[in-house]
């Protein structure tokens, strides 16, 4: 028979490919981040330089290869670069992060708590985001926490042998964005042993050689990218990874305060947050007394205690979140790799609550389940056409209009009915775990049911429908049609040094064929430009002439400029 363990397992990896791999590729891309990282795997794969590509004309990759080489390798296979090869190496990374914190945990939590953790690891709105999203962030996290995990059986061992797999998560995490990748998780590992009581010296020669270890094949890389790019890719190397972390970049990026880390984490753990701030108002609370001395003294006891693992997870989650507060460069996607670790505190916690506040999981699941039923109601009432298109008003009515019947026309097949079922089961399941016969530790399970189904019918049916409103691929393949090859190219008025930003979303959909307009002049061809550039380009080239083919109407999903395509030729041509 199957042991308890492994079931948890099984539903756990089947539960994964539901959540992440079911509709990767409903949605198109709608917003510039995703075409830009595809569009250098696409020229990878174009021009065969799987080193230091260049793309959009000009550019070479911002960061490291490793995410692109597996966009790569899954288009090769499945015959080409989409929405849905591009995004698999995200989804791949949360997958196998999700499954190796179940394994981790359950070795020396419990198989239950393990789950639990799991479930939500993968029901959050951060991590969820970025295990569907074409960026670098989810792989980069993925390898740092599994790389984590092998550091600390390292330390169980006493630090004999040799952790390769642990340095293979570390090479790959710097090969994915930088040496951030590699130093961050030996510097929880090193304090997590100092605090035990390891010997500094110790720590310090064995991680040394860990972090050695783990820069051959970003090396290699580097030595290979170098000899392509020279002192241009040397810059960017010094600008992403060095002035980035000073704060002395050559334009702004990101720029936030150390508080918007802290607004991040609790905006991206919805709906958990509301769990957390549900709970504030149940828990029984004692009056503080006594000397700071004696808190600190406290403190350093109740650390001093603190079992192994939950020591380890905490100061995972506070050394990495106190390093990106360094930076003036922040966003929410840089604290990915403490959200397992949140998680295995919040299942901790979630447990804790349904045997001593039950009321307060009951409170939480009925929220989660008005908000589902909410949902399906006003989907219903968008079918039926009981939402006029008259209480949209303003600026981007016409985008909000467009919105509205996408989802009011939206085809309702097999697969569709099926997400509609199951949002509508799991809110029965949890109403029906309420009633006083059944078992209390199924409530938990039929909360977290709710949610899944709710990024379900997010994923497979609401937001593919809405955002395919956004994306700039229909104007692509207008353009494709009028110039089915060669170079077409843009113009744009907000260029700034050190950071290029190009039509990524139509380049994309254009096979890598859009080029700055500023950097090649030619003598004519076809340009793509945003409303009202078109003027600043004839006072800046006044040798040029140009002639409207067609105005999108389409606000661009990039810029949001009002997309228009001409033709231009020389004087004299």
């Amino acid at each position: 028979m199957m042991k308890k363990q492994d079931k948890y397992a099984w539903l756990l990896a089947i539960l994964c490919v539901a959540s992440l791999f079911l509709f990767l590729g409903e949605a198109l891309f709608n917003t510039r981040g995703e075409p830009r990282e595809a569009v250098v795997a696409l020229s990878m794969l174009q021009d065969g330089n799987w080193v230091l590509p260049v793309n959009n004309g000009v550019d070479m990759a911002y960061k490291p290869p490793l995410f692109h080489w597996c966009i790569a390798l899954f288009s090769t296979i499945a015959g080409g670069v989409s929405e849905y090869t591009s995004r698999m190496p995200s989804a791949v990374a949360l997958a196998l992060m999700v499954l190796a914190g179940y394994g981790f945990y359950a070795r020396r939590r419990g198989s239950e708590l393990a789950f639990l953790m799991g479930l939500i690891t993968l029901t959050n709105f951060e991590v969820h985001r970025a295990g569907t999203n074409c960026r670098v962030d989810m792989l980069l996290a993925a390898l740092m926490v599994m790389a984590l995990y092998q550091l600390y059986r390292w330390g169980e061992k006493g630090l004999k042998g040799v952790p390769w797999l642990g340095i293979l998560c570390l090479s790959g995490a710097f090969l994915t964005k930088g040496p951030v990748g590699m130093v961050l998780p030996c510097l929880v590992t090193a304090v997590f042993l100092w605090i035990r009581g390891m010997h500094f010296g110790r720590i310090f020669l064995s991680f040394l050689g860990i972090g050695l270890a783990s820069c051959v094949l970003p090396l290699v890389w580097y030595v290979a990218a170098y000899q392509q790019g020279g002192e241009e890719f040397l810059q960017l190397v010094l600008e992403e990874n060095v002035l980035r972390l000073l704060g002395k970049m050559s334009y702004s990026s990101h720029e936030n305060p150390a508080y918007y880390n802290v607004i991040t984490v609790v905006a991206g753990y919805a709906p958990y947050t509301l769990l957390v701030l549900l709970s504030l108002f149940f828990l029984k609370y004692h009056k503080v007394s006594g000397k700071l001395s004696g808190w600190w003294n406290r403190f350093r006891t109740y650390i001093r205690e603190m079992d192994d693992v939950r020591l380890f997870s905490l100061l995972s989650i506070v050394l990495i979140f106190v390093f990106y507060c360094i930076p003036k460069s922040k966003r929410s996607v840089y604290l990915l790799p403490i959200y397992p670790f949140l998680a295995y505190f919040l299942a901790e916690y979630l447990l804790y609550l349904n045997r001593n506040r039950t009321q307060v999981v009951k409170i939480f699941g009925s929220v989660m389940a008005g908000l589902s039923s909410l949902l399906l109601l006003v989907f219903f009432a968008l079918r039926m056409g009981w939402v006029p298109d008259t209480i949209f008003s303003g600026r981007h009515a016409a985008q909000n209009v467009a919105f509205l019947h996408a989802l009011e026309e939206l085809p309702l097949g097999l697969v569709s009915w099926v997400l509609l079922a199951a949002m509508i089961a799991a809110i029965g399941w949890f109403f029906s775990s309420l009633k006083k016969d059944v078992s209390a530790s199924g409530l938990p399970y039929s909360v977290i049911g709710v949610i899944f189904t709710v990024f379900l019918g997010l994923d497979g049916l609401f937001q593919p429908a809405v955002l395919n409103v956004k994306s700039d691929k229909p104007v692509a393949e207008r353009i494709a049609g009028i110039v089915p090859e060669g170079k077409i190219y843009s113009y744009r008025t907000d260029i700034t040094p050190g950071n290029r930003m190009h039509p990524f979303t139509i380049n994309f959909y254009l096979g890598d064929r859009v080029m700055p307009f500023d950097v090649f002049e030619p003598e004519k061809g076809f340009l793509i430009v945003g409303n009202s550039e078109i003027e600043d380009f004839e006072r800046t080239y006044p040798d040029y002439q140009v002639e409207e083919i067609f105005d999108s109407g389409h606000r661009s999903c990039d810029d949001h400029k009002i997309l228009h395509f001409y033709r231009f030729w020389k004087h004299g041509e």
